[in-house]
């Protein structure tokens, strides 16, 4: 059996069990899928973050519910730490030099983060790893602490980037490089570009392979200001449009009614899982002002249509909450683009499933 092989009946065994919240059983296949011979780093990358992706496409399904989701990555969390505390003193690799593995301030997305420390340790880097939405502060002092290589900065959700923006210019500026990485900077790192990350890599394998290539330092610089790196927000959109949420959210959660009807009908439940998804809309609208793409933007509006439409609520939702945004925020022109974009790409997007939900 090939090794590909190997590992997608692994993915399928762990998947089974984990999703049951087995987490002996879990536990058991990929341990015994090491003692066969399945390496770490494939158990880690192949196997696991397999498993974790899956998760996220079966919530957005509406095959598994959030208590799922919670439990399985849990039970995953779990598996990768019993895999660390298994590796013995005959391990041992040549030392590469010592790094900080962090995610955003913010951002509670930390398995990936963990995947990519671990992999490091495989390869013979000490990986100070902080875990979960690390305070911007409190990551520059460990880094004055520990002096490291490099800061990986780990992001999953589009809407922490004004902050990973923060955490990159204040990690620079005390001479510390940083490699950015997550689904957060766009799936070819066109946003760790934008807000000038030393580098950037997609996955763990990525992120070893920058690292071995060597990360200059940059030099150490104090106040730079995030209109240095994106000129555009003098305009000031961005800074209006989060200083005006939560009148946003509550004008257009008011305003739905008379645009959309089914809205009448819900319950205290149904409104207030309305309120979160309006405030979502807001929420990426901001950061595509603040990165200057629209295209941020009508992504997350397409899949949030996907998500909704499993659910039973139609796209027009989505219109209907743009034009009582657009209605408030017509007097700024990057927002009306960014909203104008959006309702495009709802217009033109026709009804599907979401990804693995058949055809």
């Amino acid at each position: 059996m090939s090794q590909a092989t190997a590992a997608e009946t692994v993915v399928e065994r762990l998947w089974r069990a984990a999703v049951e919240g087995d987490e002996p059983a879990a536990a058991s296949v990929v341990h015994e899928a090491l003692d066969a011979g399945v390496p770490e780093e494939t158990l880690l990358l192949d196997v696991l973050a397999r498993v974790q992706a899956r998760v996220g496409v079966e919530w957005a399904a509406d095959r598994i519910t959030v208590a799922q989701e919670h439990a399985v990555t849990a039970i995953n969390e779990r598996i990768v730490a019993s895999l660390a505390h298994r590796r013995t003193g005959g391990d041992a690799v040549p030392f590469r030099g010592r790094v900080t593995v962090s995610c955003v301030d913010g951002e509670w997305h930390a398995f990936p983060a963990r995947l990519v420390a671990e992999v490091l340790s495989l390869h013979g880097w000490r990986v100070d790893y902080l875990g979960a939405q690390t305070p911007t502060p409190h990551l520059v002092a460990h880094l004055h602490q520990s002096n490291p290589d490099a800061v990986l900065l780990s992001g999953s959700i589009p809407t922490h980037l004004p902050a990973a923006h923060a955490a990159i210019t204040a990690c620079q500026a005390v001479g510390v490089p940083v490699l950015a990485g997550g689904r957060a900077f766009g799936p070819d790192g066109r946003y760790a570009r934008t807000l000038c990350a030393d580098r950037w890599a997609p996955d763990a394998r990525g992120a070893l392979a920058v690292l071995d290539g060597g990360v200059a330092r940059p030099n150490a610089s104090a106040g730079r200001q995030a209109v240095d790196d994106l000129p555009h927000l003098a305009d000031q959109e961005y800074t209006m449009v989060v200083r005006s949420r939560h009148r946003l959210v509550k004008q257009t959660l008011a305003d739905l009614e008379g645009r959309f009807p089914p809205m009448r009908a819900y319950d205290d439940l149904q409104r207030e899982r309305t309120a979160e998804d309006i405030a979502h809309i807001v929420d990426f609208l901001a950061t595509a002002l603040y990165v200057d793409d629209p295209e941020l933007f009508t992504t997350f509006l397409v899949w949030t249509a996907d998500v909704l439409g499993v659910r039973g609520v139609p796209a027009r939702f989505l219109v209907a909450s743009l034009d009582v945004l657009a209605e408030q925020l017509r007097d700024f022109p990057r927002t009306m683009r960014a909203i104008e974009r959006g309702a495009a790409a709802l217009g033109a997007h026709a009804v599907r499933t979401v990804p693995g939900t058949g055809s």
